[in-house]
């Protein structure tokens, strides 16, 4: 562990670990750039690299760009990635009150939080929860997804029904395409393009940045500019006390996104989610969040970090990517001549450790970046109307093609984002549209491949006979009885 953490902090090392940060947090800020995306085009760069300065380049990187979403998220309301979309929902508000600095560094600090829970569990713990994982089949990510989902109750707005419909809507909206058994054509209305199946950044993209345009645009005889800022000193340390004020939830996010993590294919947006739906559920202050809650934004970017960290377990530990970046990060082992497994730990056990000690130092270092930088990006909120509607416009449109290259996801952005406007006016909230689009891809797969595990079984046995399956739909039922719960007591204290 010394000798790997020693590999981490030569000169060398700190310097593409900062060239992978800088490069994340650029990835990051913009809509529709991924850290997947960012991971691949650094890779070529990493081959005449040593393995430990190549990996620690492409940790780096991820665990920046994790942190960097939530700039565009919290400023203007656009989550570039489904890992941001939870860190809109509070983040946007407080840029609107006018603590758009707060917002940031609040993302910045609980990313560092996150990433240090998930470096040090991945350090300490890959072999154990590697082993847990693997216990994890269709029916748990199933029921993980459908407990993702009630998180609904705590975006819905006023009215439970329409968030409800809305969820719904946006499950619809991820069917779009060749389905996953049968190959029958949903949704595609005879066009050929769609047969592929719609792209989930790009939808975001449209769901919550194309309304926001069209909502900014509408009254821009009312607010010349998207939020007020006013330069306030020691707001960065106030919003650090503020946070460490009450630990226990950057605590409890920055653990379950990493253990989220660690399961292959759950990744950061469930992560972050069941963390926002946690928050809520603990809270003594509900009704803050959706308005402006700090714990909100640190909920969902602890938990988004973590995940990073924790999808590093599984890769390592079992040769298995957690995440779409962890992918490009095993293609770059392997490109090194370097076959993760349960062997590596033995055979390269000082570069499993500078790996790891190198995402705990991003991690640092991306906070005090975001510290510096978080000012200056709280004054682009100052910008007028006139010119910020076409400068998130062009981003937004550029974002949603360069994720395919393909001008029927920019398309279908425009037509989903006009959607939605609309449906905002009928008091629709866009969050559970967004969270349907988010956990469709990740329910259907886990349901289809359950039932057809069921085809040997009864469809009991596969999706209640199983212990960690229980054990989710229990949580899955206190989580929907909570809900239910909250707004009954919510509609008799209006009617009190």
């Amino acid at each position: 562990m010394l000798e790997g953490l020693l590999m981490a902090v030569t000169p060398a090392s700190l310097l593409v670990i900062i060239i992978g940060v800088l490069s994340g947090i650029l990835v990051g800020a913009l809509p529709g750039f991924t850290a997947t995306m960012g991971t691949a085009l650094l890779l070529p760069f990493t081959f005449a690299l040593p393995p430990e300065q190549g990996l620690a380049m492409l940790g780096a990187l991820y665990v920046a760009s994790q942190l960097a979403d939530s700039i565009p998220a919290c400023l203007v309301n656009t989550p570039g990635t489904p890992s941001a979309v939870a860190t809109a929902f509070d983040g946007f508000p407080l840029t609107k009150q006018g603590r758009g600095q707060a917002a940031i560094v609040a993302s910045g600090f609980s990313a560092l939080i996150g990433t240090a829970v998930g470096g040090f569990t991945f350090m300490f713990l890959s072999g154990p929860l590697a082993d847990v994982a693997l216990r994890f089949g269709p029916p748990e990510f199933f029921w993980i997804g459908v407990f993702a989902l009630t998180i609904i109750g705590s975006i819905a707005g006023d009215s439970l029904a329409k968030g409800i419909a809305g969820g719904v809507l946006g499950m619809l909206i991820a069917t779009i395409g060749i389905s996953a058994t049968g190959a029958v054509s949903r949704y595609t209305f005879g066009i050929t393009e769609l047969r592929g199946g719609l792209n989930v950044v790009a939808a975001l993209i449209g769901i919550f940045a194309v309304p926001q345009v069209l909502s900014l645009v509408s009254k821009r005889g009312e607010h010349h500019t998207i939020a007020t800022y006013k330069r306030e000193p020691g707001v960065a340390l106030a919003t650090v006390k503020e946070i460490l004020v009450k630990p226990v939830n950057v605590l409890r996010s920055s653990i379950i996104g990493t253990l989220v993590g660690i399961l292959p294919g759950a990744g950061g947006p469930i992560a972050t989610l069941v963390s926002y739906n946690e928050a809520v559920r603990w809270s003594k202050e509900k009704e803050k969040f959706g308005k402006g809650a700090l714990e909100g934004v640190v909920a969902s970017e602890a938990a988004g970090n973590g995940a990073a960290g924790g999808a590093m377990v599984p890769l390592v530990a079992l040769g298995i990517p957690g995440s779409a970046p962890a992918a490009v990060i095993l293609g770059a082992l392997l490109l090194q001549g370097i076959r993760p497994g349960p062997q590596f730990f033995m055979t390269e056990p000082a570069l499993v450790y500078s790996f790891a000690w190198a995402i705990i130092l991003a991690g640092v270092i991306a906070f005090f970046v975001a510290m510096f930088l978080a000012g200056g990006l709280a004054r682009m909120v100052m910008i007028p109307v006139r010119l910020l509607a076409p400068i998130v416009m062009f981003l937004s449109v550029v974002g949603a093609f360069a994720i395919r290259s393909h001008i029927m996801d920019v398309f279908l952005m425009l037509g989903l984002g006009v959607a939605v406007y609309f449906l905002a006016q009928l008091g629709f909230h866009p969050g559970p549209i967004g969270l349907g689009v988010i956990l469709g891809p990740i329910i259907e797969p886990a349901l289809v491949q359950a039932m057809a595990m069921a085809e040997a079984r009864s469809v009991f046995q596969v999706f209640f006979g199983r212990p960690v399956s229980m054990m989710i739909v229990g949580v899955t039922i206190a989580s929907i009885a909570w809900v239910i719960w909250s707004h009954h007591r919510g509609r008799r204290h209006v009617f009190d």
